[in-house]
């Protein structure tokens, strides 16, 4: 059983991605809770609440687009009502015209609510590549 709740956050994860992909935000905010953090290479800072999430890829969604995001090396650890997927994100998108292609630690952390696992934390900031 513990094998098929650490797929599940997995699979969770993808869901997230492909929300993310396909731009909706509503799905994507509905995974979060509602003190949920993140951190990536847009804003280089920290983005804290649901709410304040939600708004931030909402202004997005007018200067980025074509986003493709892959996870690979996934892992998953349970501890009681904690749950955390490390993997290295792979994602193109375009960004005012711009392609962009990243490759990112990212770590996504998981609490259990009510009985389901929501996001509570997904920290992606991306490697610079070597000259």
């Amino acid at each position: 059983m513990p094998e098929q709740t650490a797929t599940s956050l997995k699979q969770r994860v993808q869901a997230a991605l492909q929300s993310l992909d396909s731009m909706d935000l509503d799905g994507l905010a509905a995974m979060l809770t509602d003190d949920a953090q993140s951190v990536d290479e847009l804003t280089r800072g920290w983005t804290r609440g649901r709410d304040a999430i939600h708004r931030y890829l909402s202004q997005l969604k007018d200067t980025v687009s074509d986003v493709h995001s892959r996870m690979s090396d996934a892992q998953e650890q349970i501890w009681g009502d904690a749950g955390l997927v490390t993997f290295v994100l792979e994602q193109t998108y375009t960004i005012t015209g711009e392609q962009q292609s990243i490759s990112a630690p990212t770590s996504v952390l998981f609490v259990r609510q009510d009985g389901d696992w929501k996001i509570s934390l997904i920290h992606t900031v991306p490697i610079p590549e070597q000259p």
